[in-house]
């Protein structure tokens, strides 16, 4: 199994679909990284990945807006495709297994999820875990990813 970690802020308020009977939350985080080039200039660079937490705990929902900073833990799957410009582009998508609201964002400060249970180790009253049924098909591509 291949797991990826990522905490980084929402890009915009999450989507709630049911497919098959099923909810999932759709949402896209955004992680951005510093760091210093060969001639030392400071330099900026941000991963999106496009999440999909297949659940029956709809509630996070109304805290996943724009800007909020979250945990999240999952399965990541990329796809390659040329993009506009007829150059090689990829997208990283996650099936989210586990979300975790952290301080910052739209309202500030910790947010909690409600009465969502937490399966997992790391501290924290606002954890919400689920496992992932199956992945969304999410469309947006992601600008200059590290692979």
């Amino acid at each position: 199994m291949i797991k990826l970690q990522i905490v980084g802020n929402l890009g915009g308020d999450c989507i709630q679909k049911e497919v098959n009977g099923k909810t999932v939350i759709n949402f896209n985080v955004a992680h951005t990284e510093k760091f210093k080039d060969a001639q030392g200039n400071l330099k900026e660079r941000t991963t999106w990945v496009n999440c999909a937490y297949w659940t029956d705990r709809t509630a996070v929902a109304q805290y996943l807006k724009k800007g909020k900073q979250v945990y999240v833990e999952g399965s990541p799957e990329a796809d390659g495709y040329l993009n506009k410009e007829n150059q090689p582009a990829a997208t990283l998508r996650m099936r989210v297994q586990n979300l975790q609201l952290l301080g910052g964002g739209e309202g500030g400060g910790q947010s909690n999820a409600g009465n969502q249970q937490s399966n997992q180790s790391m501290p924290s009253s606002d954890a919400v875990t689920s496992n992932a049924n199956r992945m969304s098909e999410i469309s947006e591509p992601a600008d200059d990813l590290p692979f």
